[in-house]
């Protein structure tokens, strides 16, 4: 008999890759998306698969399969979309968990939980580890989604502790790659799209503020080492790249590589924007033994190539992910 999973977000940036993966292991594998942030075009190169079923579904509404594990990765993670209906946001992330929850419950499945480095918030410690309780706004613009995916970790672990569902927890850190939207307002995919337009690219703040970008395949090695592993493993675990760069070495890389003679200009850092961000994967490597491999370089590269085959976008806003 093949494994069904269950991959909820299957049509994201994330959920597309993490789909295609599980089908080259042989999976079955039960995609649903509402088709918010993510696009049935992701993954039209694999509805003729017959281990592949695409279903419209908004996890916010109880659904029931027969599954053997599940992937909670429904949820917009840009601040472009989770802002736009912040409401809907904490509920995709909160009744989304707990539907996905019951159903692990009933049907005795395994279920990972797609959690994020914004539960840190704006770190008062750097790098950030999974000990770390974050230093969070409960009221701001960016609450709707690093409170909401905060409550969603307490639900996983009380599900687990009350009903004994067996969970996996990942936080993950910033994440690039094909498939992202080109209008989601992440650095980014800002910066390729602006940069392949000849636009100027747009840093907010004085560019100095830090990220770590792991490249999706690397990521993507994480999640299913992470499902895998053994049962006492729960998480949370953080899944990153802690190579650290800021957003003004980004942008040049941007502007080298896409070979552009956009201009750099600077704007105001948007409210709780993170001055820094890098994970701490020291649990990740000893339990997991996973260890992000490509390059910020090689990864780019890669990405570009994927939005030069692109319609041109529309124009976009971004804040800082």
């Amino acid at each position: 008999m093949k494994k069904k999973v269950l991959v909820t977000g299957g049509s994201g940036f994330l959920g597309t890759h993490l789909c295609q993966r599980l089908l080259l292991k042989g999976y079955k594998v039960i995609c649903i998306d509402n088709f918010y942030t993510g696009s049935k075009e992701n993954v039209s190169t694999l509805l003729d698969n017959p281990n592949f079923d695409l279903i419209h579904h908004d996890v916010c509404v109880p659904i029931d399969f027969e599954v053997d594990e599940i992937y909670n990765l429904a949820c917009p993670a840009s601040p472009v979309h989770y802002q736009n209906n912040p409401v809907q946001t904490v509920k995709t992330s909160v009744h989304g968990a707990i539907n996905m929850l019951d159903l692990a419950k009933k049907r005795g499945a395994k279920i990972f939980q797609a959690s994020t480095s914004e539960v840190y918030g704006d770190p008062t410690c750097h790098p950030q580890k999974e000990t770390y309780f974050g230093n969070v706004n409960p009221v701001g613009i960016r609450s709707c989604y690093d409170e909401s995916k905060r409550c969603a970790e307490t639900l996983f672990f009380d599900y687990h502790r009350q009903y004994k569902v067996p969970i996996k927890v990942a936080r993950i850190f910033n994440t690039y790659g094909p498939f992202m939207h080109p209008n989601d307002g992440r650095v980014v995919s800002n910066f390729i799209v602006q940069a392949l337009r000849g636009e100027d690219i747009t840093v907010y703040g004085d560019g100095l503020q830090t990220r770590s970008f792991c490249y999706v395949d690397d990521l993507i090695d994480g999640f299913i080492l992470l499902m895998n592993s053994n049962d006492q493993i729960l998480g949370p675990i953080n899944l990153g790249n802690p190579t650290e760069f800021t957003i003004l070495e980004l942008a040049n890389l941007v502007i080298q590589y896409t070979n552009t003679q956009s201009k750099i200009v600077y704007k105001k850092l948007p409210l709780d924007d993170p001055k820094q961000r890098k994970p701490d994967i020291t649990q990740a490597k000893k339990l997991l033994r996973w260890d992000p491999k490509i390059s910020l370089k090689d990864g780019l590269i890669q990405t570009i190539e994927y939005f030069k085959n692109l319609a041109p976008p529309e124009q976009s806003t971004t804040t800082i992910k």
